[in-house]
């Protein structure tokens, strides 16, 4: 039997729990130290499978600005983040761009669009 523990800290809410994660065998047998359900919720999911928000910026032809702020309109998994980085490296819009038009649909088959964030 192999126990590994996890020592992390929870951003979901301004607390900033310190949680303790302990898996044996692959599986999560304790969660200690947060204070509330989310954080737990939080902590397994960080151990076991990690995702974040993806955020960047990709140029624009003929806007008001020469790039738009973009992000992921769901989390994708954290391993994902640098094949999407790449993904969004050769991606060039047109003008004009509206706030939350989608720029890359279904980013690497996550179910995670890619949408711009403001005008351009």
């Amino acid at each position: 039997m192999s126990e590994r523990k996890f020592k992390l800290t929870c951003i979901v809410c301004p607390l900033g729990c310190e949680v303790e994660v302990t898996m044996e065998d692959g599986r999560i047998t304790k969660v200690e130290g947060c204070r509330c359900p989310r954080g737990r919720d939080y902590a397994i999911q960080e151990v076991t499978e990690p995702k974040r928000t993806v955020m960047s910026v990709v140029p624009v032809k003929g806007g008001k600005f020469p790039t738009v702020a973009v992000k992921s309109d769901r989390p994708v998994p954290k391993e994902l983040i640098p094949k999407i980085m790449r993904e969004l490296a050769g991606v060039e819009l047109e003008a004009p761009v509206k706030v939350g038009e989608i720029v890359v649909e279904n980013v690497l088959g996550t179910g995670a669009n890619i949408v711009a964030t403001r005008e351009a």
